[in-house]
């Protein structure tokens, strides 16, 4: 075997492995799905059925109450449907994550330059406290922060829920734009410095954006984990301003699960993630090597 067959051959083992990997991946997604779109017989049923034809029942029956079946008619008399809270929630959840998001981000950005480019006393120790809010579990502090937004008016508010998530990312995105800022050559504000600009101008003007791809990145990770979040949303709020997540958590009662009604509600909670990430996936990869090579 010659030096170009061995190359071909190591090629194709890698392709094959990174098919089955890729279908490893795509293989819960996949079951969401079809378990979505399936009736409640089709989806229990043993062997699974890898045939069906796919019925809406689930994602109306999410949306409206009374969308079809047997609660949709009282002794013979239609009813209408009325739409349930989950579109509310889910309104919530994007309002929310998205606000919350851009805001960590960009304070994220101002903190990172301050941290990478100003003499601040004690910059490591303060590194460490901004970190150190990452170390706790979210249920250790569950009860005084009810109480304080109790007290402060800001529970069952989607204001106090994106203040919570700003807050919650902001050290995450704090130290990612700390390290893109330190890669970004310093000699940008200088010149702008010596050209008469502000600090303020040279950094909105020159070094902003060349942040780009490494807040994009950051806005990825931290919208994930504020989509995803479940503690919060569950106990500092009530049905008003409550997101999608604990809704569907909801499901599960004691008259039985509805596992079609969950993987609905679940493959609408990862679409806009993932809608999200394909859109902007390479600046995600840019900033993932950015300033990996350097002169």
């Amino acid at each position: 075997m010659n030096e170009f067959q061995r190359r071909a051959f190591k090629n194709r083992v890698i392709a094959i492995v990174l098919v089955v990997m890729l279908c490893g991946y795509l293989f819960p997604i996949y079951w969401m799905f079809s378990t979505a779109t399936k009736t409640k017989a089709e989806a229990f049923a043993l062997p699974p059925s890898w045939t069906w034809r796919p019925k809406v029942d689930n994602f109306r029956n999410i949306f409206y109450v009374g969308a079809g079946g047997a609660l949709g008619r009282v002794r013979g008399i239609e009813l209408k449907p009325q739409p349930s809270a989950f579109l509310r929630q889910l309104s919530n959840s994007i309002v929310v994550s998205f606000v919350s998001t851009l805001l960590a981000t960009f304070l994220g950005a101002l903190s990172g330059y301050v941290f990478s480019r100003m003499r601040v006393r004690g910059k490591d120790d303060l590194l460490f406290v901004i970190l150190s809010s990452r170390m706790l579990p979210p249920v250790v502090i569950a009860i005084p922060l009810v109480m304080m937004y109790r007290a402060l008016g800001l529970f069952d508010t989607r204001f106090g829920l994106i203040i919570m998530y700003t807050v919650f990312n902001l050290a995450f995105a704090v130290w990612m734009m700390r390290s893109f800022v330190d890669d970004i050559p310093p000699e940008y504000e200088e010149a702008a410095l010596v050209d008469g600009y502000s600090r303020f101008q040279a950094f909105f003007k020159f070094v902003f954006p060349e942040m780009r791809v490494g807040m994009v990145a950051t806005a990825i990770f931290s919208l994930i984990m504020t989509w995803n979040e479940f503690t919060f949303s569950l106990l500092l709020t009530g049905e008003r301003a409550r997101t999608a997540v604990p809704s569907i958590a909801h499901s599960l009662g004691t008259a039985g699960v509805n596992w079609g009604h969950i993987a609905a509600g679940s493959f609408l909670m990862v679409l806009p993630v993932v809608v999200f990430t394909f859109l902007l996936g390479g600046n995600l990869i840019r900033g993932f090597t950015f300033g990996a090579i350097k002169e």
